[in-house]
């Protein structure tokens, strides 16, 4: 039975998931999130990149996990389904990405040690949106869509083509990550990322992120799925428009002044 109380909360995460975007794409036009390529000091105590990402990706799993089996429609194999790409995307975030960097950050490399830190500041933030969308999405699959439990053309035409287009983005998005973590392994600094999708956009692996939650989008056909969609391009557009000029001033006419930052051809 569902309470007034339950639905209130799941409503004001979902407006907090739309309110929190324009001050997100603003604030980062002009301050770059301070790690990776955009690691600078003033932020306070650092971790491992592989520790920050694994503790701040982890409430996609275990919130999810945990408040499931509390929905309306928790045993319905259609709600099963559908939460699946969304946990299996995560279990790659949370357990395999960290696994990876770690095992690169372990290679002899001529970067600053501190460029390899991760400021605890940063991850609380994206620990804390985690929280947020882990309850929309996994509260909405589980209990709060309306046609998941008739199914149908419609929701299985959706479903599949959404799940085309996710697969697809987190193929690109795996696929990046793996290119960079190589060259990271190779242990010669940064360099310029080469093939496949890098030949068009600065940040493929960010491009198949934005990809992926329009897949999710599609799938769940819901205000939640799209207000993630809607947050994932404020975060990382400008994070890729960032990564492209710390391209294309550190390399300068070595770097491909054809390539776009995020959207092929576009931008």
């Amino acid at each position: 039975m569902l309470t007034i109380s339950d639905e209130k909360l799941f409503r004001t995460c979902l407006l907090t998931l739309y309110l929190i975007a324009p001050p997100t794409f603003i604030s980062l036009r002009y301050i770059q999130a301070p790690y990776g390529k955009h690691h600078r000091s003033g932020w306070g105590p650092t971790i491992s990149p592989a520790l920050a990402w694994f503790l701040m990706e982890s409430p996609t799993l275990w919130l999810t996990l945990l408040i499931f089996p509390f929905g309306r429609n928790s045993s319905n194999p259609r709600s099963l389904i559908l939460i699946s790409p969304f946990l299996f995307h995560y279990f790659h975030r949370t357990i395999i990405y960290p696994l990876r960097i770690r095992s690169s950050s372990g290679q002899k490399s001529t970067q600053p040690n501190a460029a390899n830190r991760f400021p605890v500041a940063v991850a609380l933030m994206a620990f804390g949106f985690n929280l947020l969308n882990a309850y929309v999405q996994a509260r909405w699959v589980s209990n709060y869509q309306s046609d998941g439990a008739a199914g149908g053309w419609w929701y299985w035409g959706r479903f599949l083509v959404g799940l085309v287009i996710f697969v697809s983005g987190m193929w690109m998005n795996v696929w990046s990550d793996m290119v960079l973590v190589g060259l990271k392994r190779e242990g010669k600094g940064y360099r310029v990322p080469r093939g496949g999708l890098f030949e068009f956009v600065s940040c493929p692996n960010y491009l198949g992120e934005i990809v992926e939650w329009l897949g999710w989008a599609v799938m769940t056909w819901s205000w939640g799925g799209f207000g993630f969609f809607l947050y994932t391009c404020a975060n990382l557009v400008p994070r890729a428009r960032g990564n492209h000029r710390w391209y294309l001033d550190k390399f300068g006419e070595e770097y491909p002044k054809s390539r776009k930052a995020v959207i092929p051809f576009l931008y």
